[in-house]
């Protein structure tokens, strides 16, 4: 690698951790290629993307940025997840990292924060965005339902009755 592929790199990912809420470091030593694979996929799956960078690199990178606090994790055969999701990545390599233990989650970063192995894991246990969109969207819709159905009841007894009457009349 050249020079100015050194600075491109570094660049893009100098970008990207603009653009991410979390990063999460592990070592991947031991992985073969297809668990790579399958560690690559559960993460686009779950909205986040696994790479390995050079340490050097990704130190300089990492200057200037909200994840600053990480570039102690980056030694050894190291790789990130990075996911704009605040709980993506750390869900996704806490998956990975329970059915493989070949990967070994350093620690990481969300948005500003330095996170240790452990709260890498409790940050994994957090509903993610989408879940807690939905929860709260069902919440809102719980009193609307509720509502509906108690100013439908009075009416519904009200026809139920005249129908009642009705057919009683008709049986006479």
């Amino acid at each position: 690698m050249n020079r100015e592929q050194k600075q491109e790199l570094v660049s893009e990912l100098h970008q990207l951790f603009g653009e991410v809420s979390t990063v999460v470091v592990a070592h991947y030593s031991g992985l073969t290629v297809t668990e790579m694979e399958n560690l690559r996929k559960q993460m686009r799956a779950a909205g986040a993307s696994f790479r390995v960078t050079k340490n050097r690199l990704t130190r300089l990178a990492l200057d200037g940025t909200k994840f600053d606090s990480i570039g102690d994790l980056m030694t050894g055969p190291t790789g990130i997840a990075v996911s704009a999701d605040p709980v993506a990545a750390a869900k996704a390599m806490v998956d990975f990292a329970k059915t493989n233990p070949k990967l070994v989650i350093l620690g990481g970063n969300m948005n500003g924060s330095a996170l240790n192995s452990d709260g890498v894991k409790a940050l994994a246990t957090m509903p993610s965005l989408d879940e807690l969109r939905a929860k709260l969207v069902g919440m809102i819709q719980t009193p609307g339902t509720r509502i509906a159905t108690v100013l439908s009841q009075p009416g519904a007894g009200l026809a139920r009755v005249l129908n009642a009457y009705a057919t009683k009349g008709e049986a006479a």
